[in-house]
């Protein structure tokens, strides 16, 4: 052995050992052998917060980070706090009309998160309102606040203004009130509709009124979600509206979403495409003149010698066909023009509005 590789197995059985007595102490009670006994050492509640926070970036501690890196954030979908932005001034009228009273409806955040944690944190009472997207097959939910949903039955029942919601707690949501409850959603719900028209003709339709989350489940727990607050305020009244959409609602529009402003092509240069497009109009296109085609066995062409004959299954005046490669293009008639041979076309072989 080397005297190069004896030290490194020496250097190796060294840390062999220390780390077996090491292990043997932790396992012991924390002692190695030989070592006198120490106490046990218990951490005060700010080294606890050193070890979580693992050099915080941010405002965010390692831990925090870890837990949100599963999540996907919105803003990968610009296009989408447009949409909300759109449905927040085409709400503040249509909730004028609905109610007859003076409403502002703006947006506190828009954020991603998951099915499971939205349901745990929400604030009951409340209302949960399950619409289905008939074109994109999948659903959404709109929750309303208890503040909401009083302030609403208050003003479309003849409530005077300055005057707060009366609330009534512990006991189940009336006829009368979710039957108001349901016609504000399905207010919402058209101009939600109306909000993503420009991206895609879709329609947002009511489903069902849940006042149990558990009956409101949409999609699985785990699974990311977008969620948008929106504040509404009546004069003195007003409540929360928020909007939870799931990405997999999201997907076929995704492509869309992605865009920075409306009608962004992404890689794509109009002038050049322009300029492509009148080029290749004026490029020299060879066309062939195929008189007939008919099909041979390969020992027949190789017992083929110079003065033999072939026959073709083809009459003098019968069409013969213009090609460019192997794409036939037209269907033309032999014939002469001063003494040259030509052809007439007869009839186009190409798709309806390419021939220009």
């Amino acid at each position: 052995m080397s005297p190069s590789a004896q030290n490194d197995a020496e250097l190796s059985s060294e840390w062999g050992a220390a780390l077996g007595a090491r292990l043997a102490g932790a396992l012991s009670g924390g002692q190695e052998p030989g070592a006198a006994a120490q106490p046990s050492r218990v951490l005060n509640q700010d080294e606890i917060d050193t070890l979580m926070a693992g050099g915080s970036q941010g405002g965010q501690s390692g831990l925090e980070r870890i837990i949100s890196s599963g999540l996907v954030s919105y803003d990968r979908l610009p296009m989408l706090e447009i949409m909300f932005d759109r449905l927040v001034r085409i709400m503040s009228t249509s909730l004028r009309n609905f109610t007859w009273d003076n409403v502002e409806v703006a947006i506190d955040n828009i954020a991603s998160q998951r099915f499971g944690d939205y349901l745990e944190s929400m604030a009951l009472p409340a209302m949960m309102g399950v619409f289905k997207v008939r074109e994109w097959d999948n659903y959404g939910l709109i929750v309303l606040d208890s503040a909401m949903i009083y302030s609403v039955v208050d003003v479309l029942l003849g409530g005077r203004r300055g005057t707060s919601a009366m609330r009534v707690e512990g006991r189940p949501y009336t006829t009368i009130e979710r039957t108001l409850v349901q016609r504000l959603l399905n207010v919402v719900l058209a101009d939600i509709s109306t909000a993503f028209a420009p991206l895609a003709k879709v329609h947002f339709e009511f489903d069902r009124l849940e006042v149990n989350p558990r009956f409101a489940t949409i999609t699985r727990p785990a699974n990311a979600c977008i969620l948008a607050r929106l504040r509404v305020e009546m004069e003195d009244r007003g409540g929360k509206i928020e909007i939870m959409m799931p990405y997999a609602s999201l997907e076929p529009v995704r492509e869309v979403l992605l865009q920075q402003f409306m009608g962004e092509k992404f890689g794509r240069d109009g002038i050049w495409e322009n300029h492509l497009a009148q080029e290749l109009r004026h490029t020299n296109v060879a066309l062939d003149v195929v008189l007939h085609q008919q099909m041979m066995p390969l020992s027949a062409i190789l017992d083929l010698k110079p003065g033999d004959r072939l026959m073709l299954d083809s009459k003098p005046n019968a069409p013969v066909s213009l090609q460019c490669g192997q794409v036939p293009l037209f269907i033309a008639e032999l014939g002469q023009v001063a003494g040259r041979p030509s052809v007439r076309i007869a009839e186009s072989l190409l798709p309806v509005g390419r021939v220009a």
